[in-house]
């Protein structure tokens, strides 16, 4: 019987113990295993005290906890899983099911994915960073064909005259591109400003303002390449700024050697306000010609994520002077707002300060948001197109037809 305790308390050493000790239970089950041994010993020898029974309720009770423990553990181990790990699986089963998803996402876009405040805010997100994956895929696509296509010409340059040919186009690049440098030297010094407010980071997300980074690359490249280009100033400009960063995506080395102003000081601290002119679509007033002696101020945002007014009120509040670009005037203008893209803007101005007619300038408005030139006064335009409307409407019908055939009495008795 001795053997037989002995071999029962090696069984509960070895199989009761250790997962007792790593739930924390190892002082519970000592008595336990008393009790086991006792009820052994009721059974071979009656002389044992009856007194001393098992107790199985109480090992049950022991049973069931550690297992529940266990259980427990074991789902907070899941939902301690790295939150990032778990959103690459979602984006994983999403791109398995032909959703809309990249096929590689930065650990800075997986958290602002994680971040998003909605299930459809998500998909918005995923769809943006597919078409750019896609964008950045075909024009990686016709880097390599085009630098394949420029190997087969050098080749074919080698066996003819060609290479005189090419030799003299390079010069000429290397020419034109030390004359665009010339002149945005020149514009730093002799140049009309024209200021980039670069202080609305804070009003749009990381996409617009990528997005508004993006149009002044183009802007940049627009007005170096003029005949008259503007000194550009970049004010309220911080250096640890979204702007900044992307930026340094665009130019990487050339960063450092554009010509160009970059402060952050406001535009009232650089330049005197009676010379600065805001542009802004919400202004009330209408710019009618372009003034070389006056500074113009452009707002350096996506017009569609900003509240309306919000740089007219930033201008007032300043107390600077306010413009707006006469698209009524000149176009016939279709449904929707009248903000532009900054690349637009910059060429309007640049053609302005060159020719200084409007209707060459307004052609860099996209067509699909007027119908053509204005042809008439405005005033007789906006009476046809109120008459169309209460046409249209069936409003005050009675009153129309007796307008009309008083009109029409009237051009008789001229007649």
């Amino acid at each position: 019987m001795q053997s037989a305790n002995v071999l029962l308390k090696k069984i509960v050493r070895s199989s009761v113990l250790p997962f007792a000790a790593q739930h924390g239970m190892k002082k519970d089950l000592f008595p336990l295993g008393r009790t086991l041994s006792l009820s052994f010993c009721l059974k071979q020898d009656n002389s044992c005290n009856p007194s001393e029974k098992l107790d199985l309720d109480a090992w049950k009770k022991v049973i069931r906890s550690g297992l529940q423990d266990e259980v427990s553990e074991t789902v907070s181990e899941h939902k301690e899983l790295s939150s990032s790990a778990a959103a690459r699986e979602v984006l994983e089963m999403w791109r398995l099911a032909g959703r809309s998803v990249p096929e590689n996402i930065s650990e800075e876009q997986l958290k602002t994915f994680m971040e998003c405040p909605s299930k459809s805010a998500k998909k918005k997100y995923l769809k943006y960073l597919h078409l750019k994956e896609l964008h950045k895929k075909n024009d990686k696509r016709k880097m390599d064909e085009k630098r394949e296509r420029r190997l087969e010409a050098e080749e074919q340059a080698s066996k003819t005259d060609e290479t005189r040919r090419n030799s003299f186009m390079c010069l000429w690049a290397n020419g034109m591109d030390r004359t665009y440098g010339w002149r945005a030297a020149q514009s730093m010094i002799f140049g009309q400003p024209l200021v980039f407010d670069m202080s609305y980071e804070n009003d749009m997300s990381v996409r617009e303002v990528a997005n508004t980074v993006r149009q002044i690359v183009l802007s940049e490249s627009c007005n170096r390449r003029s005949v008259d280009p503007f000194h550009i100033h970049f004010c309220n400009f911080k250096g640890d700024s979204l702007y900044h960063k992307e930026f340094i995506k665009h130019y990487r080395e050339a960063w450092g050697k554009l010509l160009i102003t970059v402060t952050d000081q406001c535009y009232t601290d650089v330049f005197p306000k009676h010379k600065l002119i805001y542009l802004t679509a919400d202004s009330p007033k209408v710019m009618k010609t372009f003034d070389h002696d006056k500074i113009y101020i452009v707002g350096s945002m996506v017009d569609r994520s900003i509240k309306t007014g919000v740089s007219l009120a930033r201008a007032k509040r300043l107390g600077l002077e306010t413009a707006a670009l006469p698209l009524e005037k000149y176009l016939l203008w279709n449904t929707g707002g009248k903000n532009l893209t900054l690349d637009q803007m910059m060429h309007i101005l640049l053609t302005l300060k060159d020719t200084g007619d409007w209707k060459k300038a307004l052609e860099f408005v996209p067509k699909r948001k007027y119908c053509g030139f204005v042809s008439k006064p405005v005033h007789e335009l906006k009476k046809n197109l109120n008459l169309i409307n209460t046409l249209k409407l069936g409003k005050r019908q009675e009153e129309v037809r007796k307008q009309f055939a008083k009109n029409y009495s009237k051009k008789l008795t001229q007649k």
